[in-house]
Formats: C-alpha cells, structure tokens, sequence
C-alpha cells in the first residue's frame, strides 16, 4: 500500500519487510525442526509462513481498493504501528523475562527503534 501512495517509501518498506522476514523465518523454522527433526518441513511451514504476507496484501487490495485515500493510509499505518508495538511491549518483554535476560530485549528494543528512525533518515 506504501507504493501506492510514494514510490520512494516503496523501497524503504520493501527493505524494513525483508530484514523482518529473516528472523521471522528463524522464528518458524526452528521450533518445527526441533520438534519434528525435519528440515523440509521446518522450510515448507516458514515458506507457507512468509507468503501469507504477499497472499493477505494481494486480497487487502483487491478488497480496499475503492477505499484508499490518504485518511485510510494513515489510519492503517497507524493500526498496523499499534498492533507492532504493543506486541513488541506486551508479549516480548515479559517473555524475556521470564528467562532473565529482560535487560537484553529493552536494549535490543530500544536499538531496532533506533536503527529505523536512522534508516527513514537515510533513506529520505
């Protein structure tokens, strides 16, 4: 939706989601290779995984198409802010937590946020 609205945010966005997909596709695979010992199965669920995100964008647009101004771009990159934030806050942290090295994941926070303020920067 980015690309719609700038194409020079477009490659900005395009970077912060193949950075993202990275660790996401740790974050699926590994659990199921441990749990199952099978490495073509770890891949094909973090491959199915990954392409929810292109699958679930392709149908948004179709569905939203006749809707999109600039209200509902700001109004969704905002939600969609939220929603990352308050995952981030809510659910990591106190998981870290749990296995004490919750000074670790603040900093590692505080560094990602960091890290894409420099890059909107940069990339502006």
């Amino acid at each position: 939706m980015s690309a719609l609205e700038n194409l020079k945010l477009e490659v900005m966005i395009a970077f912060a989601i193949a950075v993202h997909n990275i660790p996401e596709g740790i974050s699926v695979a590994v659990p199921i290779y441990y749990a199952t010992g099978n490495r073509k199965k770890a891949f094909i669920y973090s491959f199915l995984s990954g392409l929810a995100e292109p699958v679930g964008a392709l149908f948004g647009y179709i569905l939203f198409k006749p809707f999109f101004n600039d209200t509902v771009f700001g109004i969704l990159f905002a939600a969609v802010t939220g929603i990352m934030v308050f995952i981030s806050i809510d659910e990591l942290i106190p998981s870290a937590e749990e296995y004490g090295e919750h000074h670790y994941c603040i900093y590692g926070f505080i560094a990602g946020m960091a890290i894409m303020a420099l890059s909107l920067l940069l990339f502006i």
